[in-house]
């Protein structure tokens, strides 16, 4: 199949390697010092399920130079969604599938306008990857995924190609039986996850062993869940009870999500999308968010990284 990787960043880069390695023609989308790491470099990931380079990888800046693929991992940070869809468009062709593979929880609503309804559907990565350096990728937990669908749930043979393409190469991935309430689960424990380890300074295992931080993890979850249950979207309760569990013995305790990665390294983080959409979005709706709102203002003074 032919794959875009749009960009080649900690998750679009991870995914689209694993497809490369399996004989796809992937082409993957990057700019900067990655850009010219992954030319000078190739591309390197680093992961419990196997060390992977490629040396010369199928790199560009210009998606024109590519032409029109069979499918799109678009992977690129928030606040550059509409910018990136548009420089996609010469990516897709009548038959292009665009698996929107973001953090937050409204990228089909936003590249849909651009791309086309039809050849956009939603997807959720569960991944924890980080840009080690330019054109190295590590990945820092043990589950690696990818879950995505058609709203409408109607059969879609593109994407199953893709499906069908992926499991044979050993990639964990599947068609999601309801896209919309998964993508809002990802969310629930994403915002938890960003806002947690992002306003503690701190990986994951410090927080979650003490009290308060579980406190502080489980009101993080349950005000976006309130939050997309005034949305339309109900999540069940128990999610809340699994995602507590599993954050409390399966997660790695070193992991952090990409936002508390992106203050350290003083970029730009994606606030504003995450715990900020939580408390944006209550505002909205007439739904509490006192502590969504707390770590907004705590982090707001960063949330466009150092000039």
């Amino acid at each position: 199949m032919r794959i875009a990787a749009m960009a080649a960043g900690a998750v679009g880069g991870y995914f689209g390697a694993r497809m490369a390695a399996a004989g796809h023609d992937v082409f993957f989308i990057a700019r900067g010092a990655n850009l010219e790491a992954m030319r000078k470099n190739g591309l390197k990931i680093e992961s419990v399920h196997g060390n992977l380079h490629l040396p010369k990888p199928n790199v560009t800046d210009d998606p024109k130079s590519v032409g029109p693929v069979d499918i799109v991992l678009f992977a690129v940070k928030l606040w550059d969604t509409e910018k990136a869809a548009e420089l996609a468009r010469p990516l897709v062709g009548p038959n292009t599938r665009v698996i929107t593979l973001q953090n937050g929880v409204d990228s089909v609503e936003r590249v849909a306008p651009i791309l086309g309804a039809d050849k956009v559907v939603g997807g959720v990565a569960y991944i924890a990857t980080v840009i080690a350096a330019p054109g190295v990728i590590s990945q820092t937990s043990s589950f690696a995924s990818l879950r995505f669908n058609r709203a409408d749930g109607k059969p879609d043979p593109v994407l199953q190609a893709f499906v069908d393409a992926a499991k044979a190469a050993k990639v964990d991935i599947d068609l999601s039986k309801n896209i919309n309430v998964e993508r809002w689960q990802k969310f629930i424990f994403l915002t938890a996850m960003a806002g947690s380890t992002a306003s503690k300074h701190s990986s994951i295992g410090p927080i979650i062993a003490q009290p308060e931080g579980r406190a502080l993890f489980r009101s993080l979850m349950e005000e976006a869940r309130a939050v997309g249950a005034a949305k339309g979207v109900a999540v069940p309760g128990e999610y809340i009870e699994q995602r507590m569990e599993f954050v409390t013995t399966k997660v790695e305790p070193g992991m952090k999500a990409s936002m508390a990665h992106d203050l350290e390294r003083g970029n730009r983080l994606e606030l504003d999308w995450l715990n900020g959409k939580v408390a944006s979005l209550g505002r909205e709706l007439g739904v509490p968010t006192p502590v969504s709102d707390a770590v907004c203002a705590q982090l707001k003074d960063q949330r466009m990284g150092k000039a």
